[in-house]
Formats: structure tokens, C-alpha cells, sequence
């Protein structure tokens, strides 16, 4: 006689729609509920636990990817490019795709796989982007790479992931949740100026002097920040001088300024995109084709340069002035909004 089936109950919640992460278990089954994952996205929303890949079909225009062809996904995450691109390939050729989240690595794989792409034509790794060419070195030139360089929505809207101030959860934001230290420490060993230093500098936060003096405030008071909350009152404290019809939606931007700001540190995002665009002409093919999405000024000032300085070298042949994401595209998903566009050609 067989094992017993243990009956789970679904997730309780109060009201008639789930609020929190963790009650939206239809959301986070989007095999089991298809019908319930079209309905939030049609209405302009990404579902929990998901990530809606962005200029999919701008991107393939792009890479011209061929079945035969070689080509790497520097930043896999929910795996919605690196699907269509192996859609591409048709099952002949190779595809390398790169990602440094220790979570999400294991399960876009296994979604992937399922849908019968094989070790023969895909290959994932888990490594920071940035170690390109160790991956080049066993895979050898590429025909095309692309890097999406924003932060997946599965990351963002997981309150245990402590990304956003929307959901009270730890103050971490790191991809790799094994390595480093979370944004609760870092803040600790930073000094006000330096603070205000870098909300200036990773995300153009106008009122940098106002959060930074009222971050250390509370660090006097001797009051910990070690939560998204905590972060996220103490910017509503800073920005109280503003008129409240105004207040709301100044509070808000802050606080994604902050967190942005916060995010590029702890990751050295910088420093990891810069060794990237370092190491790009020493992996791809003549001929190879380039595709880069930003989602903020600092990013797309350093692909832009990059991209101009190897045109002038001589080293890419082809570069592309900035494409940005259809209305149509920004109205399904309001997550596109800040998305720039960058290709070039070898």
C-alpha cells in the first residue's frame, strides 16, 4: 500500500485578494494558474515571482541570432531572453547563459529544461558577468551576447530579498545573498558624506543631504536600520519639509533612489559592468553582435562611452544610438519604463 498523501491546505489570507508575497499562491504557480498569471499582467502588473523579459523581440531583431550560432545571456534571471534566443537556435548551436543568484539560478534552469532545452545546446553557470572571459576561454568566441542589466522582479518584489521599501523584509539587496555584506552593514561603516556621496553619485537623489542627515540621526539615537521599514521611515522623516500635496510621490522616488543607490554599492555594480565592457572585444567573433539593456543613467553613460571609444578605436564597427521600449510595451509593463537600449557590432 502506498504512502499517505498529506492534503495541503492553500494559503490563507484576509480580504478577497492576496496582499502579501507569500499569500499569492496562484501567482507564484504560473504553470498550475496561466489564467490568473494573464489576468495581473494585462492589467499592467508583473505577478509575484515572475519576471517579464523586456524588448524581446528588439533584442532578437538585434543579435540575428542563427541556428549553429554560439552566443551568451551575461545575466540570465527569470530566463525569458535566454528561452527565445534558444528558440532561435533551433536546437543546433550553444547557448552560455551567466548569473551570480544562488535562488534563482537553480529554478530558471529547471523551468528551462522542462521546456527540452538540453545540456547539448545550453549551458548555465553560475558566475558574476563580469568573468566573461573565463567563460569565453572553455566556450570560445561568441557570435552574440546580450546583458539585461536590470534586477529581476523576482528579486524586487520578495520581501525576504529586502530590495524594495514597499515590503517590510531585511535591508539586504544583494544578488548573491552568500557573499558580501547586506546594506544594513554597509550603511554602518559609512560615513554622512559618504552616504550623501553616494546617493548623489548612483542615483542623481536631489535631496541626498536631507536622507543622509537624517539616516545618521537615527544612528546617534542609537536606533538600528536593519530593515526596508526602517529605511524607508527615516526618508519619509527627511522629506516631511515638503508640501504633503507633494509628499507622497517625493517619498516614493527617494525611496527608489535610495534603494537603487544602496543596490549599485553593495553589488559594485559599477566596477562589474566596467570590467565587463573591458573584456567584450576579447570574446566575441568579427562580426559578432552586441545587445545591452540599461535602467539608469549611470549604466547607460558607461555603455555609451564604451561603445563610442571602440567605434573611434576601430574596434566595433557599428553602434546604435539609444532604442527605448514601445507605449504598448511600458503599458503592459510598467517595469519597462527606464529600459534603454544599446547594440553594436564587432
Amino acid at each position: 500500500m502506498g504512502e499517505e498523501q498529506i492534503h495541503k491546505r492553500r494559503v490563507r489570507y484576509k480580504g478577497t485578494h492576496p496582499r502579501k508575497f507569500s499569500e499569492k499562491y496562484k501567482e507564484l504557480n504560473p504553470e498550475k494558474y496561466g489564467d490568473t498569471i494573464e489576468k495581473v499582467i494585462s492589467k499592467g502588473s508583473t505577478p509575484a515571482g515572475m519576471h517579464i523579459p523586456i524588448m524581446v523581440e528588439e533584442i532578437l531583431d538585434v543579435l540575428k541570432v542563427q541556428p549553429g550560432d554560439v552566443g551568451l545571456d551575461a545575466t540570465l534571471g527569470y530566463g525569458g531572453h535566454s528561452g527565445k534566443i534558444l528558440e532561435k537556435l533551433k536546437g543546433s548551436g550553444h547557448l552560455y547563459s551567466l548569473d551570480i543568484d544562488p535562488i534563482e539560478i537553480v529554478r530558471t534552469e529547471k523551468r528551462l529544461r522542462d521546456k527540452g532545452f538540453s545540456e547539448d545546446v545550453f549551458t548555465v553557470i553560475r558566475t558574476n558577468f563580469k568573468n566573461i572571459d573565463e567563460v569565453s576561454g572553455t566556450a570560445g568566441k561568441f557570435d552574440f551576447l546580450m546583458a539585461d542589466l536590470g534586477v529581476s522582479s523576482m528579486q524586487i518584489d520578495n520581501p525576504e530579498r529586502g530590495f524594495s521599501y514597499k515590503n517590510e523584509g531585511p535591508l539586504d539587496l544583494r544578488l548573491d545573498p552568500s557573499k558580501g555584506e547586506p546594506a544594513s552593514e554597509r550603511l554602518k561603516k559609512l560615513t554622512k558624506d559618504e552616504f550623501t556621496g553616494m546617493l548623489i553619485e548612483n542615483s542623481d537623489e536631489p535631496y541626498a543631504k536631507e536622507i543622509a542627515t537624517e539616516v545618521f540621526n537615527e544612528f546617534r539615537k542609537k536606533k538600528e536600520i536593519n530593515t526596508t521599514t526602517d529605511l524607508y521611515k527615516a526618508i519619509e522623516k527627511a522629506l516631511s519639509f515638503i508640501p504633503e500635496k507633494e509628499r507622497k510621490d517625493a517619498v516614493k522616488k527617494s525611496s527608489q533612489r535610495t534603494f537603487q543607490a544602496l543596490r549599485i554599492d553593495v553589488n559594485s555594480e559599477f566596477e562589474v559592468l566596467e570590467e565587463f565592457l573591458q573584456k567584450l572585444p576579447d570574446v566575441m567573433k568579427e562580426g559578432g553582435r552586441i545587445a545591452i539593456l540599461t535602467f539608469h543613467s549611470g549604466e547607460d553613460r558607461l555603455v555609451k562611452q564604451y561603445f563610442k571609444m571602440y567605434k573611434r578605436d576601430g574596434v566595433l564597427s557599428e553602434i546604435s544610438d539609444v532604442i527605448r521600449p514601445s507605449a504598448a510595451e511600458c503599458a503592459r509593463n510598467g517595469r519597462a519604463r527606464s529600459t534603454k537600449l544599446r547594440w553594436a557590432v564587432r
